[in-house]
């Protein structure tokens, strides 16, 4: 990983992702041509770091008097894992760059497939 991205949470249903270059293949085959991938607004790139997933609150409805300081909030995890090839939708992604790298921060409803090596 790049020397800034250690630090970096991510949150929510958000996925980070350095860009792949466009002429590379993966191993299993998948390949999408420069001319498609602009003419689409198609991005392929792997997955760095993943957010926790979709927040959904935990109610105690048995004791409503008790304070809600300490409410837990749970997650619904996200399809993506670390080290996944995404292909996803430009317009929804956010470019942003860590050091010298440049990466995008994607929701997950923007991410079109994942391809994931078999022993993940």
């Amino acid at each position: 990983m790049g020397g800034g991205v250690s630090n970096i949470i991510v949150v929510g249903d958000r996925v980070l992702i350095k860009p792949k270059k466009e002429s590379e293949q993966t191993k299993s085959g998948l390949y999408l041509p420069p001319g498609y991938a602009s003419k689409e607004q198609i991005n392929t790139g792997y997955v760095i770091k993943v957010g926790p997933g979709y927040a959904i609150p935990s109610h105690e409805e048995d004791e409503p008097w008790k304070s809600s300081e300490q409410d837990n909030v749970k997650y619904i995890p996200l399809q993506a894992q670390e080290g996944d090839l995404a292909i996803f939708l430009r317009k929804n992604a956010i470019e942003v760059m860590i050091g010298e790298e440049k990466y995008f921060i994607v929701p997950q409803n923007a991410i079109l497939l994942l391809e994931r090596e078999e022993d993940q």
